[in-house]
């Protein structure tokens, strides 16, 4: 019997109502066959990289070397050897205050700010919470596991120390009151708990920190107080010598004191390790609180003390420090942000050996640093994580899957370069996990664009991220040497080098990039150093719109220069490529502003690294003191050697083989006369624009203003909630009548209606949903490109929608995506490559099985704006379908994407859903809600790739990665890292003969018979709410039913079945010893009374 597949009939219906019907005489639709169904797609998130962001808490495995940091919005990242990486999160999204690992057995405990513990299980691939526990009535502050013990001490606000079972997460009957512990010691509350460990010698003694000062060594078994130490300063943390003589506190005034423990009555040294020491033996001034101090001790030589904080006030202005003392000598190391917390990392696990510290993990607010303790002058290590991500904010990001496989390589040995000497000759030291077994091999490369004008090229393959390449862009502008100099041209407040938006051709590796301040920069790839004399510039006045024009004088400058085929460009344009514009500099406050970029390209001679060297300069012009709009829409094809972008006053297209400009012109003279879309007059603009529009804000800066100026391109009309529709009906008559360039697309298709020989094509789209096409002469051969310019010509309106144009592609006769020509890439700077490969370079795409070749041959054009998708057939430029994505929402990212059974436009609504149209059908093949957009940089970076694979800045310093492939989520458990892998724990220290004859050895304890629930009783249940977690057995068997398929239940049901024969064989076993149990006591009842009379029982 066939099986009835009910997303196939979904399918069916959804493309009979969104499509439109095939125009009479184009059969050609129905011999398309598509590939695509909705079984081939599935959304998830795979990975997240970069910083964790607000870290919070942080905590090491010492046996399994792994790294744990928590944040404040309840998130989790583990860190394992380079590449292995780890994101989870709680429900709550409470701040993580504490994180504690149970050594060597893949497990976590985590305390939230909501008063909440969580046991996560890292034993698995994808780790989750086992149980949780709530409390109710006090509030946690600060947890201690020792080593080996199942038992976990929790200290309250109260003072209150409470003990959890983490096995069964339970509450102990043993409680430790604050009164209880201070008695007499003090007149008032001690305030909260901020230290709790257990003497590295003797588990049966508790050392307790309470704020005010008190510290009192807690006897666990006569359940009382032995010795209270009492300083004037609060206590910030507390640390045990390894002996368990002697212990360290750290105090709000900077000092250090340091205990014996059977001499409470004062401390054994009081050190000011930042303070300044008075001649006349006067206590020293008062520093910055040490928040943190650590004592650690060696075989061979002095012990380390490790402490954060602590500097005198009058360093104001001062980074924050880490304070290495050792022996007689004090290291200060400068932090370039504040530090969260610390660890020293040492050989042993266990607390009651030497320590040996060999390395120190200090977490910074938006860094993570690891210093040397075995070398001098404590040199770093080399992070291997993406952690540099937001070195500089994320301004704009783009994602391409499926790369030339010769790209990596190529990157990474000009990036290689780049890197810092003086690390640490050793191994990085957070070496735990292993790799996953991806079965993805193909190559996948982001590029970020940054505030400071830096594009960073990062190698994301197998679901990895590291960096390869880093380019600076603002090399080529002379940069103002103080506030002073910061030319009044700007128009932007700061960052005036941040990069808005590139466009890159991955086969010739030439890159284009837009900048806030209206410059073009164009870049090839080389592999030799060479030094620019003077950097190639070409300057464009953009024209404005004759009714923006006050006067008619300026409206005789605003006239549209437009190059006739094989014509020169314009006299407007006519300036020497290799000389700067003598205005560049100038800046009359006599009159109105005028022929002035906004940046000054330098003049001195440039060395460039190998790598991307520039190429052409591009700037916009002001014109009669108004200020050249942002760039709104970018282009390059490297087969006809062109760059179009283009913004609200028109777009012009650049030739950089011949450093000349082609076109250059209005909006309104696109449509020409014929524009059957009248547009509203306006007034002319005279409000400067504001700081940053046009895409790009402080990815730190959460104010309203800066959403304000965070509004993509085309989306002037958006609010920041996302929720008002882009329609035409709604939109202002100033909006109606503002039309923006919103899209290029370069294509070698019939560009002509009618036309039957497809040429070169340029497609532009506005944000009126208008789409025009330019059609292109493009010389024949290298040697006549070289010589002569190619000729652009108006080619008039297609069709129009609603909402703004986003993306463009065309498709062959048989639906198969027609990529445009490109260029293959040789050295610019190697004559002998050049002239090797310098023949006719530009060569189409392999045309698909089943493609006819020839002039009869039929294409596609597909667009999609924020609104519609559409498909019109070529040469006739009939709509054959259309489909309306949205009616209460806009698209904000489209993008036309292959996958491994055909290609589709995948789409993100500013209503959170993202969505995939089959082509040229435009079935709906997907349709998740998966994120509603909260944050404008969400907007900003979201970008879709080829195989189903996808991208967002979850948050400033972090990338999330997605996929929509259900191949991928199939897949992805096998791709993921293993954090937990079996290793033997060291062995115990040796305890010696005179210690173990003498007993001056660790002294262990049974807390199972202090804290069990025969001994210390059952916990009241108002005080906690026990959670199991859904990282349980039952857990673990619903996810997996939705993410690794058959495989992964067939393997969790014997994992089941293994765990049921483990519990039936741990009953037996309990069973046998019940019986055991019994014939003893029946053995000794018959020796009992075996030789008793009747009459004496």
């Amino acid at each position: 019997m066939k099986k009835f597949n009910i997303r196939k009939v979904l399918d069916g219906l959804t493309a009979s109502s969104s499509s439109a019907s095939p125009q009479p005489g184009n059969r050609e639709n129905d011999t398309i066959q598509e590939n695509l169904q909705s079984e081939h797609f599935q959304l998830c998130k795979t990975v997240r990289h970069g910083f964790p962001y607000q870290p919070s808490a942080m905590a090491f495995d010492p046996v399994q070397k792994i790294l744990a940091i928590g944040t404040q919005s309840g998130a989790l990242r583990l860190f394992g050897r380079a590449g292995v990486e780890c994101y989870c999160q709680h429900e709550s999204g409470s701040a993580v205050i504490q994180l504690q690992f149970l050594i060597n057995e893949g497990a976590l405990v985590s305390a939230l700010a909501d008063d909440s513990i969580h046991l996560w299980n890292l034993r698995q691939k994808l780790p989750a919470v086992l149980h949780s526990l709530k409390f109710n009535r006090e509030r946690i502050t600060f947890l201690h596991l020792p080593f080996q013990s199942k038992w976990l001490y929790v200290g309250t606000e109260r003072g209150n120390i409470h003990i959890v079972n983490v096995e069964s997460f339970t509450l102990s009957g043993y409680v430790i009151m604050w009164n209880k512990a201070i008695e007499l010691s003090s007149k008032t509350h001690p305030g909260p708990v901020v230290h709790i460990s257990d003497n590295p010698m003797d588990e049966g003694k508790l050392l307790i920190g309470f704020e005010c000062g008190i510290v009192v060594l807690w006897d666990l078994r006569t359940k009382k107080a032995d010795y209270r130490y009492n300083y004037d300063e609060a206590i910030h943390s507390v640390a045990w010598h390894h002996e368990g003589k002697q212990f360290v506190c750290s105090h709000s005034d900077g000092t250090l004191t340091i205990w014996n423990i059977r001499t409470p009555a004062k401390p054994a040294q009081i050190i000011t390790p930042h303070g300044k020491q008075p001649k006349d033996g006067k206590k020293p001034e008062p520093c910055k609180p040490i928040l943190k101090v650590e004592y650690k001790t060696t075989r061979a030589g002095d012990p380390f003390m490790v402490l954060s904080g602590g500097l005198s006030y009058d360093t104001v202005g001062r980074r924050a420090c880490l304070t290495v003392m050792h022996g007689k000598s004090t290291a200060v190391l400068e932090m370039d942000y504040p530090i969260v917390d610390f660890l020293t990392l040492c050989e042993t696990p266990y607390p009651n050996d030497f320590q040996e510290p060999y390395a120190v993990v200090i977490l910074l607010e938006k860094d993570l640093v690891v210093i040397d303790l075995a070398q001098i002058g404590y040199p770093i290590f080399e992070n291997p994580y993406p952690l540099t991500l937001h070195e500089s904010p994320v301004t704009c990001c783009e994602y391409f899957a499926d790369c030339p496989a010769e790209l990596i390589p190529a990157f990474y040995s000009v990036g290689s370069r780049q890197k810092r000497q003086g690390y640490s000759k050793k191994e990085w030291p957070v070496s735990g996990g292993n790799w996953g077994q991806g079965t993805q091999s193909y190559p996948e490369i982001i590029i970020t664009g940054h505030a400071d004008g830096s594009i960073k090229f990062w190698d994301a393959s197998a679901i990895m991220l590291q960096v390869l390449y880093k380019l600076k862009t603002a090399k080529v502008f002379e940069k103002a040497r103080s506030k002073e100099d910061k030319p009044s041209t700007d128009i932007v407040d700061e960052d005036p080098f941040a990069i808005q938006m590139l466009s890159w051709c991955p086969e010739s590796r030439m890159l284009c990039v837009a900048g806030v301040s209206a410059h073009v920069i164009i870049y090839r790839f080389s592999k030799q150093e060479v030094t620019t004399e003077v950097v190639q510039l070409l300057e464009v006045r953009m024209p404005y719109e004759l009714n923006d024009v006050d006067s008619p004088e300026a409206a005789g400058e605003q006239t549209p220069a437009v190059s006739t085929p094989g014509a020169s460009s314009s006299p407007q344009t006519a300036l020497p490529p290799v000389q700067t514009h003598p205005s560049t500099s100038s800046n009359s406050s006599d009159g109105p502003r005028d022929n002035v970029p906004c940046l000054k390209v330098r003049c001195s001679p440039l060395k460039q690294s190998p790598g991307y060297q520039v190429d052409l300069v591009v700037q916009l012009l002001w014109v009669s003191g108004e200020p050249p709009q942002q760039i709104t829409s970018l282009a390059l094809n490297s087969a006809y050697g062109l760059v179009v972008f283009g913004n609200s006053n028109g777009l012009a297209v650049v030739d950089y083989f011949q450093k000349t400009l082609l076109m250059n012109v209005g909006v309104q003279e696109l449509h020409g006369s014929a524009d059957p879309f009248q547009r509203q007059p306006r007034s002319p603009r005279k409000a400067r624009q504001p700081s940053g529009g046009g895409g790009l804000c402080d990815a730190n800066d959460g104010s309203n203003a800066a959403e304000d100026r965070c509004k993509s391109p085309t989306s002037d009309a958006k609010d920041s909630s996302f929720s008002r529709s882009r329609s035409s009906s709604v939109t202002s008559l100033e909006r109606e009548a503002r039309e923006v360039i919103s899209s290029f697309h370069f294509s070698e298709t019939m560009g002509r209606k009618g036309e039957a020989v497809a040429g070169p094509s340029l497609w532009v789209g506005t944000s009126q949903g208008n789409m025009l096409v330019l059609p292109l002469t493009v010389p024949p051969s290298s040697d006549l490109r070289m010589q002569q310019a190619p000729a652009v010509s108006f080619g008039g309106a297609v069709t129009r929608l609603k909402g703004g144009v986003l993306t463009m592609a065309t498709l062959d006769s048989v639906g198969a995506p027609l990529l445009p020509p490109y260029e293959v890439w040789y050295d610019p700077n190697l004559p002998d490559e050049r002239e090797e490969k310098d023949r006719w370079k530009r060569r189409r795409p392999a045309t698909p099985p089943g493609g006819q070749e020839g002039a009869a041959e039929t294409h596609y054009i597909v667009l999609c704006s924020e609104k519609q998708a559409e498909v019109l057939v070529l040469p006739s430029q009939n709509s054959v379908f259309k489909h309306n994505i949205t009616e209460a929402s806009f698209v904000l990212r489209a993008d036309v994407v292959q996958m491994p059974a055909g290609s589709c436009i995948a789409c993100f609504c500013a209503n959170g859903h993202i969505m995939a149209l089959s082509l040229p059908s435009l079935r709906p093949l997907l349709d998740v809600n998966y994120l509603p957009l909260t944050d404008m940089r969400i907007a900003r970076t979201f970008c879709f790739s080829n195989l189903g694979q996808a991208l967002y800045l979850t948050s400033p310093t972090e990338i999330q990665r997605m996929t929509y492939s259900q191949e991928t989520c199939d897949n992805l458990q096998e791709m993921l890292c293993e954090l937990f892998t079996p290793v033997e724990t060291p062995e115990a220290p040796n305890r010696g003969f005179f210690k173990g004859l003498f007993g001056g050895g660790a002294q262990s304890l049974d807390r199972e018979d202090l804290f069990g629930e025969v001994a210390a009783g059952k916990a009241s249940r108002s005080l906690a709410q026990h959670i199991p977690g859904p990282g349980g057995m039952e857990g673990m068997k619903g996810a997996a039913s939705g993410v690794v398929g058959e495989l992964a239940r067939t393997r969790m049901a014997l994992d089941e079945r293994g765990q049921k024969l483990g519990e039936l064989e741990e009953r037996t076993a309990a069973m046998m010893a019940s019986a055991d149990s019994f014939s003893k006591h029946a053995h000794d009842m018959m020796l009992k009374y075996k030789d008793k009379k009747w009459y004496q029982l």
